[in-house]
């Protein structure tokens, strides 16, 4: 077997950092070998989510895909630099881009990510393979989760019945068994950072502090696990322009409709958060009743997220998975070498295409 280096990068729905690893991949393992977190500009962060929020221009979508393009070359010229890594070593890389939009249902299904990967291409010398979602939208499928595919790659091999919790900006669960199943089970961080960022102007939660200190509005919880899509059937997938603001505003509003002399705390609602996301978690790891769930993504470093994660699941075995925050990207850089080698990616029973298949376009 014949060991290939590929680069793989991530930017999530969070918007906070660019995730790039460098890993040695064959048919049978992919091992991580360096990585790096590459801050993501304040600036654009803002103009990507006024774009998601609201209306813009075709002009504001070329600047936004032309300034990713940039970033993500200076994150892998980061990570090229930092660990003395030679470009011509590197058979690859798998560039997820960032979402914009992801909307797999309806009469014209289309996900969209930006950040040109001509750019990246240009810039590096190494070839690269982008462009992963839309084939499978293109077979009838959601477009996402991806990680499953790759949680089945590395983790067949554990003795026990297990599932996967991804916890980025949405969550997804992977189930490792006969049939691979893996879906979105709904907002990960990203309300709670929305929340703590537009109250606190912080970033993030760190270690569930803000919320800690406060309580689960039970009325507002109520509200927001009666979303339609907490119950739909899988496979199923979302993300911002399901779970933001204008969501959080609407079930606060519900609320006090019922009870005009209710309004929450901002601290009870960043409480209230915290809990809808350990929540709709444990309701979907419970149906499957596997005995061990391993964490990942960066809400598994929310150390009171996975106090209540626990909590709500007392007789299953919770724990961080290994390179927990670097598997999302570690899935790209495996995408790109399944890409590469011209290999379907099992999927369909995740995102309901009717068939697996070869994802991604090469950039050389």
């Amino acid at each position: 077997m014949i060991k290939e280096k590929y680069i793989g990068i991530m930017s999530g729905t969070s918007l906070d950092g660019v995730d790039v690893v460098l890993c040695e991949i064959d048919d049978a393992s992919c091992i991580l070998l360096e990585s790096i977190e590459f801050p993501f500009p304040s600036e654009l962060k803002s103009e990507l989510l006024s774009m998601i929020a609201g209306q813009c221009t075709l002009e504001e979508v070329g600047r936004a895909d032309h300034s990713l393009g940039l970033l993500f070359t200076e994150a892998v010229a980061s990570l090229l630099v930092s660990h003395s890594i030679d470009a011509a070593t590197v058979r690859a890389i798998g560039l997820h881009g960032q979402t914009l939009w992801h909307a797999p249902h309806g009469s014209h299904p289309f996900t969209m990510q930006l950040g040109d990967p001509n750019i990246l291409t240009a810039k590096t010398g190494i070839s690269v393979v982008t462009d992963f979602r839309r084939k499978d939208v293109a077979q009838g499928g959601q477009g996402a989760p991806f990680a499953p595919a790759f949680h089945e790659f590395i983790f067949c091999n554990i003795n026990a019945s297990i599932s996967v919790v991804n916890i980025g900006g949405m969550a997804n669960i992977t189930i490792l068994g006969d049939t691979l199943i893996g879906y979105d089970t709904g907002c990960g961080n990203v309300l709670m950072d929305m929340w703590i960022s537009k109250h606190k102007n912080l970033p993030y939660d760190k270690d569930g502090e803000w919320a800690r200190s406060a309580e689960v509005d039970y009325a507002l919880l109520d509200v927001m696990m009666s979303d339609a899509y907490f119950s739909l059937a899988h496979p199923k997938s979302t993300g911002r322009e399901k779970f933001n603001e204008g969501w959080v505003d609407d079930c606060i509003a519900n609320v006090r409709a019922k009870n005009d002399s209710h309004i929450p705390r901002p601290t009870d609602v960043q409480r209230t958060l915290l809990e809808l996301t350990a929540l709709s978690i444990s309701n979907e790891v419970l149906k499957f009743n596997t005995d061990v769930v391993l964490l990942c993504g960066g809400g598994a470093k929310n150390s009171f997220l996975v106090e209540r994660i626990k909590a709500l699941m007392p007789n299953v075995e919770v724990a961080i998975a290994q390179n927990a925050d670097q598997i999302e990207a570690m899935t790209f850089a495996w995408l790109a070498y399944k890409r590469i080698h011209k290999e379907k990616v099992n999927l369909k029973d995740v995102t309901g295409a009717s068939d697996n298949t070869i994802l991604g376009g090469v950039y050389a």
